[in-house]
């Protein structure tokens, strides 16, 4: 067939002569129409997309909580999809059971619309009691298979499977969920290399690089709170069979620590038996030794034992061993400095090893340089060292652990208070090293973070019977819990430290316990057994001729009658000490018989010799450089401003007290101080400032458990209040009573 335009080709030279518009033949298919070709031409097929997958497992029935982690994806989607990247999300959470997968799984449900290429979900078995790691290669061909590739087409070649996935994903908009992933190698051949795609990877490790190499976000999931934890519960047993016994429903709380699994466990195990009291249950979980046993459902993925299981045999066989003592530890976490001496390794190799657990999320790091297990973890742990550790090695271990403590506490007990008594300590064990501290601040920090796992420590000492351990323990705490009003854990580590000491049928050892635990009794109104503990010790001193020993129980005697009022008996023992003290050459402790003496005569009256004694025992403490006895002097100096009615020196010798007080942590003696400068106060008319005073010195009581001075300071509280609301003008009533403990 000729047109009109084949003349006007062949017109138009011959680039185009010869090109004709032609059809010479019934065609089945496209007609390509085409000016001016150079080669050869290939028409190929246009390949169809494949089959959208739809692979997610089913979301979870029951799901609480997670609103942070779950905004904190979709923002992460939003942000990707404004500039085109792909999205990569570390979803990490403590442990087997802290609910990864759950948390991907409803998430993914929530946003299917979101993603309508198709979904991809592989479980990689990174870790699984039975078996090994999904293989990488079998990942890829299931995704292949997914998006429709047939066998035979499958490469033979890794490498060009992982290109022809890519290619399969590239431009669309996916979501590819990566679920139990052992590490970075196991999951980055399956990351698509294009724009469009949210890839969600779960894992139990810390996976850093995925982090550094493929830009992802990491998001750790920490276990539920209480709220959360009960709301779980109730999804799965109801609301009113959770009301109905809420002790039992407490003691899952407590039992399973927000650990999701957990408390699906119980929560099936429960609802298998429907007629049975949640308390019976309860009970089975109580005991620690067979609380792993309990929590198993019958299956695999709901044995707890079996879940941590697979997190522990990852391990290098030096983080199992320290795993396994982490476990024995005593305390509610561990320092860096203590779990070198609890491993007897150097420090930069523990460091290394607590960083593998912490990847495995076996331990957190709640505070830069502490380490935290889950209370389930823990028991897990501790198991394993009875399973795999010998006796001896769990045994030196935790001496080394304890003596930790002990010489530690010592160095910050003498940093507080050089001037006091103090306990002779051997060398450490070998591989114990004793964490350096350099001065009070550093003394009272140390002692402010590690209080609960020194009397912790103390506790397993009582334990395995180490006794001298504990009775030197006691008095090390002495400072700390006197200063900051700890007094039940005072009286507590003090009867403790005199059982060791009997059992020790040392007679040194022993009336310095005595002695320790009468004044401890003393704090918090057991003066009759003060009085007992302080009588024996006295025996014990005499019968020994121990002066410095004698000294003291005289000084402790005279403050155990003064704590009853009965200041007669009390100025008697105090000079008794002092005169001791004298006799020894002790100044600095001369000074405290001093101020003792001083406050005793006060209260008596005989103002002239308390003014005496104060001046020099204020005196002695500026020459051995003694804050906390200082304050104590001008503390003496202001109730003596008390008595006699010049309330503007109170003010004066009260706020150089305070400072010195608040300086070096002494809130014990702050809060009788704030009173005293709360009665000037009211002295003077100033009833503003005097419930200000009394309001700090309240909340002082209160935290030490002083309950006598709380309720006698409310009481006047109460009163200023009333005479404010009621109008009354002039000063407010001065309790002139002196503040006991000073």
């Amino acid at each position: 067939m000729t047109t009109e335009q084949d003349s006007n080709n062949r017109d138009r030279g011959p680039m185009v002569a010869g090109v004709r518009n032609e059809v010479s033949a019934p065609v089945e298919g496209h007609v390509v129409q085409a000016g001016v070709v150079h080669g050869d031409v290939h028409l190929h097929p246009v390949r169809e997309r494949g089959p959208v997958p739809h692979q997610l497992p089913a979301a979870p029935r029951r799901f609480t909580g997670r609103t942070g982690e779950l905004t904190a994806l979709t923002a992460a989607l939003d942000e990707a999809a404004e500039s085109g990247t792909t999205v990569m999300i570390s979803a990490i959470g403590g442990a087997g059971g802290i609910g990864k997968t759950w948390l991907a799984l409803y998430w993914a449900h929530q946003h299917v619309g979101r993603f309508p290429d198709g979904r991809l979900f592989v479980d990689l078995r990174g870790f699984t009691p039975l078996g090994e790691p999904m293989p990488t290669a079998e990942a890829v061909r299931g995704f292949l298979n997914a998006l429709g590739v047939d066998p035979s087409g499958v490469p033979p070649d890794l490498d060009a499977q992982v290109g022809l996935y890519r290619s399969l994903v590239a431009d669309r908009r996916m979501l590819i969920v990566l679920d139990n992933a052992r590490d970075t190698a196991h999951v980055a051949p399956l990351l698509p290399c294009s724009p469009g795609c949210t890839v969600l990877v779960t894992s139990r490790r810390h996976l850093a690089g995925l982090v550094t190499t493929h830009g992802a976000r990491s998001l750790d999931l920490d276990v539920l709170s209480e709220a959360e934890a009960r709301q779980l519960l109730a999804d799965h047993l109801g609301a009113e069979r959770i009301a109905a016994e809420p002790e039992a429903v407490r003691a899952f709380l407590a039992c399973c620590d927000g650990l999701p699994l957990a408390l699906s466990i119980v929560a099936a195990r429960a609802t298998t038996h429907p007629g049975f009291p949640l308390s019976v249950l309860a009970e089975e979980l109580r005991d620690h030794a067979t609380r792993l046993d309990e929590l198993d459902a019958g299956e695999i993925p709901l044995n707890l034992r079996a879940v941590f299981s697979s997190s522990y045999h990852a391990l290098s066989p030096e983080a199992a061993v320290l795993f396994g003592l982490l476990g024995l530890a005593p305390g509610p976490d561990i320092s860096l400095p203590a779990a070198t001496s609890l491993a007897g390794l150097p420090t930069a190799r523990v460091r290394a090893l607590l960083r593998e657990l912490e990847t495995a999320h076996l331990v957190s790091q709640p505070t830069p340089g502490r380490y935290r297990l889950h209370d389930l973890i823990r028991l897990y742990a501790c198991d394993q060292a009875h399973l795999h550790q010998t006796e001896d090695h769990r045994d030196s271990a935790l001496r080394r652990l304890v003596e930790f403590y002990l010489h530690t506490a010592h160095t910050a007990d003498q940093l507080l208070d050089p001037h006091r008594e103090s306990v002779v300590l051997g060398p450490p064990a070998q591989g114990c090293l004793p964490h350096p501290l350099h001065d009070k601040a550093k003394a009272l920090a140390w002692l402010d973070v590690e209080h609960p796992c020194v009397m912790a420590a103390q506790r397993l000492a009582v334990e395995r019977e180490w006794h001298t351990l504990v009775w030197q323990l006691a008095p090390t705490l002495h400072t700390y819990h006197w200063r900051r009003g700890l007094l039940p854990d005072q009286v507590a580590v003090a009867q403790a430290g005199l059982t060791a000491a009997l059992r020790l049928d040392d007679p040194a050892a022993q009336a310095p316990a005595h002695r320790l635990l009468a004044e401890s009794c003393a704090l918090v109104g057991r003066h009759t057994e003060a009085l007992e503990h302080l009588q024996e010790s006295l025996a014990l001193a005499e019968s020994a001729h121990d002066l410095p020993s004698q000294a003291h129980t005289h000084r402790v005697l005279g403050w155990s009658w003064g704590q009853q009022g009965r200041i007669g008996p009390a100025l008697d023992h105090a000079t008794r000490s002092l005169g001791l003290f004298q006799t020894i050459g002790d100044e600095e402790w001369e000074a405290r018989g001093l101020n003792q003496s001083a406050w005793y005569s006060a209260q008596l009256g005989h103002y002239e010799q308390a003014a005496a004694y104060g001046d020099k025992a204020l005196l002695l403490h500026r020459r051995h450089d003694n804050g906390n006895g200082e304050a104590l002097s001008l503390s003496v100096h202001a109730y003596l401003g008390l008595c006699t009615g010049r309330y503007t020196d109170v003010l004066e010798n009260g706020r150089r007290a305070l400072t010195l007080f608040r300086e070096i942590g002494n809130t014990f003696h702050e809060a009788v101080l704030l009173e005293g400068i709360g009665q000037a106060h009211a002295a003077l008319g100033q009833s503003v400032q005097a419930a200000e005073a009394w309001q700090q010195a309240l909340e002082l009581y209160r935290t030490q458990h002083r309950s006598d001075e709380a309720e006698r300071l409310q009481r006047q509280l109460v009163e200023v209040a009333g005479r404010e609301s009621g109008g009354a003008n002039g000063s407010a009533t001065a309790d002139h009573r002196p503040p006991r403990g000073t």
